[in-house]
């Protein structure tokens, strides 16, 4: 019996596919997760400077505050994305959310700094928000890869201790 696959896994094969065409050398360098993590967070980063381009032009609020915002509500929807569509976890979503709001503090506190800081020196907050992400983009995904979307091995159930009385041998 063939299970149906979930649309969140038919989108993630859809975006993916063409990993699978290049040469075998190359997919290991460049696994299908990879090529996942890197569209979805290019959405959502896309999402990111969107949120915080509207914040900027259309409210006043502190630079470190807009950035929190759109970071927070971007890293969100990048969470849900790559574990039903990219990592396809099936695992308790609470550790889950526990391990990636480690990852999304030091995330957001490198990316606030660096945002911050570079606009304060006068670049641009759009151009020091896209190298603040360049910052965070190889620890996220390794994080992510390796620490909270891991599938951890189903622990074996423990040996059933051995009644004498059954293996005694009748006389």
């Amino acid at each position: 019996m063939t299970l149906e696959r979930k649309p969140a896994e038919r989108l993630g094969d859809f975006l993916t596919a063409w990993v699978q065409r290049l040469p075998p050398r190359l997919r290991r360098v460049l696994p299908r997760e990879l090529v996942g993590f890197a569209m979805l967070g290019a959405f959502t980063f896309c999402i990111d400077l969107a949120v915080l381009a509207m914040l900027r032009r259309w409210t006043h609020l502190p630079m470190p505050v807009a950035v929190s915002i759109a970071y927070i509500g971007a890293f969100g929807l990048n969470f849900v994305l790559n574990r039903t569509v990219n990592f396809r976890s099936h695992a308790p979503v609470g550790g889950q959310i526990v391990r990636y709001a480690v990852v999304l503090l030091g995330d957001y506190l490198t990316t606030v700094t660096v945002t911050t800081g570079l606009s304060m020196l006068g670049l641009d907050f759009r151009v020091a928000r896209v190298l603040a992400s360049f910052i965070v983009a190889v620890f996220t995904y390794s994080a992510s890869r390796w620490w909270v979307f891991r599938e951890r091995p189903a622990r074996p159930a423990p040996a059933a201790i051995a009644d004498p009385v059954d293996d005694a041998v009748a006389p």
